[in-house]
């Protein structure tokens, strides 16, 4: 049977499902895809606390929705750091990143072409879940490699300890389960 933690995000109610990580801890999973509605609501309340910015960057996957959700309602472009190269990526940059939910090495590429968006730019970096601060340390790298400034990391959520950080944007918190 599963379980479930409720909480609300930009005044809609959600219950998350929980995993385990490991035996010593869960999370609750927070899946934005196919959730038009927390999507435009979430985009619009992030879009209030941001600073100014020129182009948005958001790591491959699951935020997605939301950097073209800002995008969208900002009128400002995006792009993604994929998590594959491409035979289409001229001239790719690369950073290395080991997250929560992935528990495994993977990389972030740019492309020549997303690079020139971001070189000399105020860039908004866009997550879902900021955790253990892994992935967003990885996109700042790769901002900073493609000639880019960051003006602010944001996400929906902040998870543990990450709640307690001074260096992001964030709409609610999201709890570690500890067994």
């Amino acid at each position: 049977m599963s379980e479930f933690y409720t909480m609300k995000i930009a005044g809609l109610e959600r219950n998350l499902e929980k995993f385990p990580v490991n035996d010593k801890l869960d999370i609750a999973a927070f899946i934005i895809f196919g959730d038009v509605e927390l999507t435009v609501a979430g985009c619009t309340e992030l879009l209030k606390k941001v600073p100014e910015f020129d182009v948005i960057i958001t790591p491959e996957a699951k935020s997605i929705p939301m950097a073209y959700e800002m995008s969208r309602q900002s009128g400002k472009p995006y792009v993604v750091a994929r998590k594959g190269l491409k035979v289409y990526m001229k001239n790719p940059i690369d950073v290395c990143v080991v997250s929560i939910t992935t528990q495994h090495e993977q990389h972030l590429y740019l492309g020549e072409s997303e690079i020139e968006k971001i070189k000399g730019k105020r860039v908004l970096i866009v997550d879902d879940v900021i955790s253990t601060g892994e992935s967003l340390d990885s996109v700042r790298t790769l901002v900073k490699k493609a000639g880019g400034k960051e003006t602010c990391a944001c996400a929906f959520l902040a998870e543990g300890d990450a709640a307690e950080r001074d260096d992001i944007v964030f709409l609610e918190k999201l709890p570690l389960f500890f067994k």
